[in-house]
């Protein structure tokens, strides 16, 4: 581990993955060793690999980008959608997955033994760590490596901060100056696993992006979340996102209470629509968890409300609207506190979820149909069923918010290498 370590922080950024993959390589014997990084979309990896340059500055691979291929300078991605195969199963089910030779890969059949390790932090997934070997690994090296590959996920969020390669790889769509600053507004990790609680959020932008966000920060006692919606789109409404985001995230930061929070944005929002002559404002549902208790205090600011998955049944969460953020000086905001049970999944989406080219959906019967899925795959099942239901074009952004409540506030969370197995979705059949 000292060694990696020592790989890591000699290397630059850009090169500190590759860096501690070559070391591993040595270690275990293998033939090649690479990370596999997440697509943003959530329903693909990327491979990496760097082109080395000749003499003239030119990459010495004189192949183009295949059609699954981003190429940019000396750096190359390729998306391998998933499939339901053995890198989508790892993901999935957070366990170890190995091929024998013959099985048939990306380039064709591979004659060495495939083993792929999911990288996982805190139920986040960062990606995978793919390893040929010529030998099939016993369990002990199947161990060593997803612990290695554990490490390596830190490696990875340590060194994206300084450059842009990772984020680059993640993107197999172009993205517009609006898209740009919504990704900003949105936490580093889309899903936390903790003792008491499993959360997860997704957003599926439209062609034209429409403003939604999401947040959530952990405090010692208390979870804090919300769900928004700018009214509009493009830049305009991606600026008017930005300007609720940071101001509920400041007033959270000074110890604003709930309600001092939404009063805060409110006045926030009316501030910079009259310095615009503009009528800018903001629906959504802000919310604050009681870990020592399970009391749900929610706020909704004309959004639609939430859904609560109990037992068997989905139902609409009882929570009056009050007025959206950033209409009206001095609105009143008040708020409804729902005891949560162990097992109670909440789950909290924008109106792109029931836009009208999707009135076919039953959002509560599919909410029913994931419940015995992990957060992270729950969130990706409801996108692809609103995409499916209006056929790959969203006008709005659908964004979801969903987390599930186990209760005993301060146990301790039982990981291996990352996340929690017995929280992992079933595998694929």
């Amino acid at each position: 581990m000292a060694r990696l370590l020592d790989a890591a922080e000699a290397a630059s950024p850009v090169e500190a993955v590759q860096s501690v993959t070559r070391e591993l390589a040595e270690a275990f014997g293998a033939t090649e060793v690479s990370f596999l990084i997440a697509d943003l979309s959530g329903r693909a990896l990327v491979r990496l690999a760097h082109v080395p340059h000749g003499s003239e500055g030119e990459p010495t691979s004189a192949e183009p980008p295949a059609a699954n291929e981003r190429q940019e300078a000396a750096e190359r991605a390729t998306v391998l959608p998933f499939d339901g195969g053995p890198a989508e199963q790892a993901v999935r089910t957070q366990t170890v997955q190995v091929v024998a030779p013959g099985a048939t890969g990306e380039g064709g059949s591979v004659d060495e033994w495939t083993l792929l390790a999911p990288m996982t932090e805190r139920g986040e997934v960062l990606g995978v760590l793919e390893m040929l070997l010529p030998h099939e690994p016993d369990e002990d090296t199947r161990t060593e490596v997803c612990q290695l590959a554990h490490f390596l996920g830190f490696v990875v969020i340590a060194n994206r901060r300084h450059t842009d390669l990772f984020e680059w790889g993640q993107r197999s769509r172009p993205s517009s100056l609006s898209a740009e600053i919504q990704q900003r507004l949105l936490p580093a990790s889309r899903t936390c696993e903790a003792g008491a609680f499993t959360l997860a959020a997704w957003l599926e932008p439209a062609s034209d992006i429409a403003g939604d966000t999401f947040d959530y920060s952990l405090a010692r006692d208390q979870l804090h979340l919300s769900i928004t919606d700018a009214m509009g789109h493009g830049v305009g409404a991606a600026l008017t996102a930005t300007l609720s985001v940071g101001a509920l995230r400041g007033a959270r930061r000074r110890g604003a209470s709930l309600l001092e929070q939404m009063a805060a944005t409110n006045g926030a929002l009316l501030e910079h629509s009259s310095e615009r002559g503009a009528d800018d404002y903001v629906t959504g549902v802000v919310g604050r968890l009681d870990l020592s208790q399970g009391r749900l205090e929610l706020v909704n600011a004309g959004h639609v409300p939430p859904y609560l998955a109990r037992g068997g049944s989905v139902e609409r969460i009882d929570l009056p609207a009050n007025l959206p953020l950033g209409l009206f000086p001095d609105t009143d905001y008040r708020s409804t506190v729902v005891d949560l049970q162990p097992g109670d999944r909440v789950v909290i989406v924008t109106d792109g979820m029931l836009e009208r080219n999707a009135a076919d959906l039953d959002l509560a019967t599919v909410i029913g149909e994931t419940q015995f899925l992990h957060p992270r795959e729950a969130a990706r099942h409801l996108a692809d069923r609103v995409l499916t239901a209006t056929g790959h074009d969203l006008r709005d952004d659908a964004t979801i918010l969903l987390f599930d409540w186990y209760g005993e506030h301060g146990q301790a969370r039982s990981t291996v290498f990352g996340a929690d197995p017995a929280r992992a979705s079933a595998r694929l059949t």
